[in-house]
């Protein structure tokens, strides 16, 4: 039996789809699953979702042929749109939906021989210069797109905001949304989507048609100053393992590789069945926080392989075998991350094969108590 379990907590899924819900006012939602659902597993977080969300995004058609293959049959959306043009036959025969950003994917469905028009969004460049048209082009490719018969009316408009989380940069923010706004309002007739989790919570101008959920779906906050726990969400994902050994520890020894931890008084050293073979960080500092038997303890010494070590204080009375909560429902996976140097997405979608999935409600909830 696997020690390291990432527990998934389905009723908390549904919980932030509620709370989601209360703060778009009729918006329909797209989640995003791309990445494996933020690693939280794509099939089961979709099959979750399918009750509570109108659409879902992925990023690669691998992805979208899955949730097909797994039985889903709402609208899926391409965000990055498609790598190859043999991709648009499979994309018709599957009925999924395409972002197109460049002028060379849109020749690409001008010239295809398919059966049936493809189910299309207008990816406009608000100011990320990730993907998109520019706004100065945007104008040509609408008429395109509008006189391409392979191109299913109406089309979409959807772009994404680069700044939405940071409150210092929000003229920038403000201008991406007028851009949107502003190429909407002379292009009517399209479903628009714009606000990402970000949006949904700091700019409801943002919100359009429809919203797209990611990280907030998960329990986790877009923002560096804040959890999820402080908007109001659960975190779906709780990473636990067990303590495999304990050792007392005296004053002025030196622990584990490099020996980067010294032990400043007698304590208790407890070693926890977890390290970056799991997928849990090597970078790690000292002194950042697990959850075992009611308190938080602090890490001490480098992350191994397998293992990582835990100061228990010079009065434990854990035992092995006792569980030791790395992340979740105790503690924060943003307060990880923030130790770390890193972003909480990082840390969910990192963890390794070696970790078991558990799955647990989900089945009966509902979202009374937010309608």
């Amino acid at each position: 039996m696997q020690s390291v379990k990432a527990i998934i907590d389905l009723d908390a899924l549904v919980h932030n789809i509620g709370v989601i819900r209360s703060r778009i006012d009729g918006s329909r939602i797209v989640a995003v699953v791309k990445a494996n659902a933020y690693g939280h597993g794509l099939v089961q977080i979709a099959k979750t979702l399918s009750r509570y969300v109108e659409a879902y995004a992925v990023a690669r058609i691998e992805e979208a042929l899955t949730l097909r293959g797994a039985g889903i049959v709402k609208p899926i959306i391409l965000l990055e749109g498609f790598f190859n043009e043999d991709d648009i036959p499979v994309i018709v025969a599957n009925n999924l939906q395409v972002a197109l950003h460049s002028f060379q994917l849109l020749e690409q469905v001008e010239r295809a021989n398919i059966p049936s028009p493809v189910k299309c969004w207008l990816k406009l460049d608000t100011g990320m210069h990730r993907l998109g048209v520019s706004p100065e082009e945007a104008n040509r490719f609408y008429d395109r797109m509008m006189a391409c018969s392979n191109v299913e009316k109406p089309f979409g408009l959807i772009s994404h905001l680069c700044t939405a989380d940071e409150p210092e940069k929000n003229d920038y923010t403000k201008m991406q949304i007028k851009v949107f706004r502003d190429f909407e309002h002379s292009h009517p007739g399209m479903h628009t989507a714009l606000a990402n989790s970000a949006g949904i919570y700091s700019w409801p101008e943002s919100h359009t048609d429809w919203v797209r959920p990611g990280i907030i779906l998960y329990g986790v906050s877009p923002y560096e100053d804040r959890t999820g726990t402080d908007l109001g969400l659960k975190p779906v994902m709780t990473l636990t393992s067990n303590l495999i050994a304990i050792r007392n520890l005296k004053k002025g020894e030196k622990v584990g590789y490099g020996i980067s931890y010294e032990a400043d008084h007698d304590t208790t050293l407890g070693i926890v069945a977890m390290g970056y073979g799991d997928g849990y960080p090597r970078q790690t500092p000292n002194g950042t926080p697990v959850w075992i038997n009611g308190r938080f303890v602090y890490t001490a010494g480098h992350v191994c392989m397998d293992m990582m070590f835990v100061d228990l204080g010079p009065d434990a009375k854990d035992s092995v075998g006792d569980e030791v909560e790395l992340w979740g429902r105790h503690l924060p996976v943003e307060t990880i991350a923030g130790k770390v140097g890193t972003i909480p997405y990082e840390l969910v979608l990192k963890l390794t094969n070696r970790v078991e999935f558990v799955y647990r409600g989900g089945s009966n909830s509902d979202l009374t108590s937010f309608r």
